[in-house]
């Protein structure tokens, strides 16, 4: 499903994003967005946060279901 992919492409962009904040405190969105509180960086943090929600459902499918 297309919005699978999607969801998971974006908790990929979230979790390199974060492992960067933990590595080297460095925060990418915020650095190409132009800080944490510009609109830009708040769609994308929420986009990412929707995201992670959205892949929860991924844990309880079962395989058929998913392949369809």
């Amino acid at each position: 499903m297309i919005l699978d992919r999607i969801s998971l492409i974006l908790v990929i962009i979230g979790s390199i994003n974060w492992g960067s904040v933990g590595l080297f405190k460095f925060d990418i969105v915020s650095w190409i967005c132009g800080g944490q509180g510009s609109v830009l960086a708040r769609v994308i943090y929420t986009l990412v946060g929707l995201a992670g929600l959205w892949c929860i459902s991924l844990l309880f499918r079962s395989r058929e279901s998913a392949r369809n």
